[in-house]
């Protein structure tokens, strides 16, 4: 398989090893490359110099009237609004990245750790983002005291909080996966965690991350008006952007700024898929595991220019200290080793085995005490018997929901990502889809709703889906893109039929990326319950029977304890429904259907 190129360990490859595409653009008339130099160095000043503009505006001190609890609806500030929530959402993505690396690769290669950070990564993505604002808005705000940057910082773990999940999910699964062949190499050449990590474990992982990290910022997207209009503890907190924007015009009963605002959004999703995700598919496709080069190679404008600038070899020569840093830091842990070893456990071994799980299940033990002390002293238990029940109610919701979506998008992810001018043409329009808010457009089907008595507790489901269907499509259609040709030539070869290639191909590979979006669908579903169970328009306000109402009334209120048991009953829900639907088909499709 021709994926990555392992260079002997200790030696640098010159640029044309490193990067295919760095000889052709070397034979660029040096007028072409001066021109490319000028462009990058222009859209790298324009966007230090935006960024500039907007970091006093972060860190400004609180007036005397405190944080304001509404914004403008003028107009005029929807630029500066959109703007102040394309930087918030993208510095939440690139802690996602940091965190996703750090959490993904200790769940993947740490045996011990795995049992704690795999069911732990289940009970924080189903914690709904107002859980996590709730218990943290206080902390932030005493971190920086007297300055909206402990605003600022609560929002963008909020949306950090929406983002970071699936891709770890996605790394995880990654790195647990990866082709033995593509293993044994990095052993036999004894690279060191740092160069493994770099050199297989990321490339190997490019393009379902990719993916993820457009789901994960479509993610951020759909909860901006809960990050940037915190409502918590009796107490609204309002940030100048795009999804406050949105709230305050939807309470105005001002369908025309409402409607700026989606246009808005578009523009900012369609110059964001230009700018980054289309430069970044095209560049990625260098990382698919095949014998043959692509038929329909993807392109992209941007990429073309960069590759044809000095941008490339300047941030090598800028990075290559930090590298060898941590290549020399790394060194003293030893070589590289892939997965734990399948090899007979020690006496020792198995007896820290034992006391690790003694001290886990004792600490589980213990929180689990100090809850049902708390609630018992402040709530009683049939509080919490009630939000069982509002649990399965929600629980019928999520499920309809996952299966309804597999059911449409698996098919269609399929066929997108097999297909490069299909893929080519659709990623802008999917991509668009899935990132742009569809809570923006709550306040009309409100209306539609009220209109046509179209009762919330079926309509909810609806809203949950326009959020979280695309985690499905998305994760089926990297997955896709991924099938090797050397199979699909084969199948064509055979002369399989339409039905025998689905079954024997393309279902099976893409089956346990399909797992990994029904995870993050699922447990995005439960998070979207909160914003899509109470829907409000101006004096239209209406309630869903079901958990996520119970926790957003609650978390409004400044109920904590009501907000706890919500909190507690979704995790479990979340956490057992993983553990018993999810985990075993997890395990069977690592076992069965991996391209090794």
């Amino acid at each position: 398989m021709t994926m990555f190129s392992f260079n002997r360990v200790g030696a640098r490859p010159n640029a044309s090893a490193r990067n295919p595409s760095t000889a052709a653009s070397d034979r660029q008339p040096f007028a072409v490359r001066l021109a490319s130099d000028v462009l990058v160095a222009a859209g790298i000043l324009a966007l230090f110099g935006l960024i500039a503009w907007i970091l006093p505006a972060i860190g400004e001190p609180i007036g005397p009237k405190g944080v304001p609890s509404q914004v403008s609806t003028n107009l005029a500030d929807l630029p500066y609004y959109a703007l102040r929530s394309v930087f918030r959402m993208f510095v939440a993505l690139f802690f996602s990245l940091v965190f996703t690396f750090i959490y993904g690769t200790a769940a993947a290669r740490c045996r011990r750790l795995s049992r704690v950070l795999i069911p732990l990564l289940d009970i924080l993505q189903s914690v709904p983002i107002l859980g996590f604002l709730s218990a943290t808005i206080t902390i932030w705000m005493v971190l920086f005291p007297g300055s909206m940057l402990g605003v600022e910082a609560a929002s963008i773990f909020a949306i950090f909080t929406s983002q970071a999940w699936n891709m770890a999910f996605s790394f995880t699964r990654s790195l647990t996966s990866e082709p033995t062949e593509l293993d044994e190499a990095a052993r036999s050449l004894q690279l060191t965690r740092w160069q493994r990590f770099w050199t297989l474990d990321v490339p190997n992982a490019m393009i379902p991350l990719l993916w993820n990290c457009m789901m994960s910022v479509g993610g951020g997207w759909f909860f901006l008006t809960a990050s940037e209009m915190i409502s918590v503890n009796n107490r609204t907190y309002a940030l100048p952007g795009i999804g406050s924007f949105v709230a305050q015009a939807a309470a105005e009963e001002n369908l025309a700024a409402i409607c700026w605002a989606i246009v808005t959004m578009v523009l900012v999703v369609l110059l964001i898929d230009v700018l980054l995700w289309k430069p970044l598919t095209a560049w990625a496709e260098k990382f698919r595991i095949t014998q043959s080069e692509s038929a329909v190679r993807k392109t992209s404008v941007v990429l073309t220019i960069i590759r044809q600038s000095h941008i490339d070899e300047m941030v090598a020569w800028l990075f290559r200290p930090v590298d060898d840093l941590f290549d020399t830091l790394t060194r003293p842990l030893g070589r590289t080793g892939g997965r734990w070893a399948a090899d007979v456990k020690s006496a020792r071994s198995r007896a820290l085995d034992v006391v690790f799980t003694v001290l886990v299940l004792a600490a589980c033990a213990f929180g689990l005490v100090q809850l049902m002390l708390v609630i018992h002293r402040d709530a009683g238990f049939g509080e919490l018997g009630q939000a069982f029940a509002l649990g399965m109610v929600t629980f019928l919701r999520v499920a309809l929901l996952t299966l309804a979506c597999s059911v449409i998008w698996v098919p269609i992810g399929a066929m997108i990502g097999m297909n490069p001018r299909v893929s080519r043409f659709m990623q802008p329009i999917v991509q668009v889809l899935a990132s742009f808010p569809s809570n923006f457009t709550f306040p009309f089907v409100t209306l539609w709703f009220v209109a046509c008595s179209v009762d919330i507790n079926w309509g909810s489901i609806l809203l949950m889906a326009l959020g979280t269907q695309w985690y499905i499509l998305f994760n089926v259609i990297a997955r896709a893109s991924q099938i090797p040709d050397d199979l699909r030539e084969m199948t064509r070869s055979f002369q399989l039929g339409r039905w025998q290639r689905w079954r024997d191909l393309i279902l099976p590979a893409v089956f346990g990326s399909w797992v990994t979006g029904g995870i993050t669908a699922a447990g995005g579903a439960w998070n979207a319950s909160i914003v899509s169970e109470i829907v409000s328009y101006g004096r239209h306000t209406l309630t869903a029977s079901g958990l996520g109402a119970y926790i957003a009334e609650a978390t409004e209120s400044g109920n904590t304890v009501r907000t706890i048991i919500g909190v507690t009953v979704m995790s479990v829900f979340v956490v057992a429904v993983n553990r018993l639907f999810w985990n075993p088909l997890q395990r069977m499709a690592e076992r069965r259907f991996a391209l090794n």
